[in-house]
């Protein structure tokens, strides 16, 4: 079954926050193999003019992806997650993630089309905090794999 192309200009808003936490950030650091300080120590990150522990800027996918699971799961999209293989990400960030942030993510569909029996599904997450501060952008294509 194609992905259904009437999803494009979908809008899927904002259903719950993400709090980011001390832990959250170090935990995602860890697991990239980072080892600048500002991910780790509050001291380190104020000398570098951030108010606390920042992110590294591709943490933002864990705040997208929470969003962008709703395309997914979306049964109008007609999207079979054991079919979906990562395309591409693009980050635009507007200022670092950091601890105490309390952010929202609001997720479009900005394109659907088929190339070799295969649909490619584009989105775009604006991460912004409560109170509407833009944060970061993420955009992302999944490869919605054909039949066989």
């Amino acid at each position: 079954m194609a992905v259904n192309p009437d999803i494009v200009g979908r809008e899927y808003p904002p259903e719950s926050v993400y709090e980011v936490s001390r832990e959250k950030i170090a935990e995602f650091a860890t697991a990239i193999g980072s080892t600048d300080p500002a991910h780790f120590d509050g001291d380190a990150a104020r000398a570098l003019g951030h108010p606390d522990v920042i992110a590294p800027p591709t943490f933002a996918v864990v705040i997208a992806q929470r969003s962008e699971a709703r395309v997914i799961r979306d049964p109008e999209a007609g999207i079979d997650y054991s079919r979906v293989v990562h395309g591409e990400e693009k980050f635009v960030h507007r200022r670092p993630i950091t601890v105490g942030d309390v952010l929202v993510t609001t997720s479009y569909v900005d394109s659907v089309r088929s190339a070799g029996g295969h649909s490619m599904v584009s989105t775009r997450s604006e991460i912004a905090t409560r109170a509407g501060e833009p944060v970061s952008t993420v955009t992302s294509t999944i490869v919605v794999r054909g039949g066989e």
